[in-house]
């Protein structure tokens, strides 16, 4: 059974519900911000980790299947790698790239299907998007590399802190383009790599 308070203050007042035996699962993306007695309310912690391009592949073949439009193993591998490790991510970018299929590809995808499709929707080789771009190239040119505070940086690409800190930077940070530091954020070699620009040299210690 499960009580549950309805409405507050003096006319506060709780309701029984009776239910049959269920287990619980429960997800987060953000543990830390979870009760300790909460947490070890829930008997078996597991951690899942991203999707590998050859799962999320599999995956894309199935749902190609569902939505009955063709799919080549290149093609789905070419969305695979794409995106982020994440099955949502990998299924809203095949159904973008079926409407492409349908109107230029005999309802097929193949790889250069595909890479044509994630072109037009401006994701890159390296599964980056157009706000993924714009951070990096906030932080090489505007901010000479880094560091830069996660609120003048979100003020440079006229975005939110948080939407920053929470949907961009974590793939950053895990393809090796992004690193957090005390003083900010800082691009890598590879970021400067990925816009043909030389790594800035660093700073001699005083000490």
């Amino acid at each position: 059974r499960i009580d549950i308070l309805i409405d507050q203050g003096p006319s506060a007042r709780s309701v029984r519900l009776n239910l049959p035996p269920f287990t619980l699962v429960g997800a987060t993306t953000r543990l830390g911000l979870l009760s300790a007695p909460f947490r070890s309310r829930f008997g078996i912690p597991l951690r899942l980790d991203y999707y590998s391009a050859d799962d999320l592949q599999r995956i894309l073949e199935r749902s190609a299947r569902v939505l009955q439009v063709g799919i080549e193993a290149q093609g789905a591998f070419e969305i695979a790698k794409r995106a982020r490790g994440t099955p949502r991510v990998a299924n809203v970018l095949l159904k973008e790239i079926r409407d492409h299929a349908q109107l230029k590809n005999n309802n097929v995808i193949d790889r250069e299907c595909a890479r044509r499709a994630l072109i037009d929707l401006d994701i890159d080789e390296d599964g980056l998007e157009e706000m993924d771009k714009r951070i990096l190239d906030a932080i090489l040119r505007k901010f000479t590399g880094g560091p830069v505070g996660l609120h003048s940086l979100a003020v440079a690409v006229g975005e939110e802190p948080d939407t920053l800190e929470e949907a961009y930077e974590p793939y950053l940070i895990q393809q090796g383009y992004l690193q957090r530091t005390q003083q900010g954020r800082v691009a890598t070699p590879r970021a400067y790599e990925k816009f043909g620009l030389a790594a800035k040299k660093p700073q001699p210690s005083l000490f």
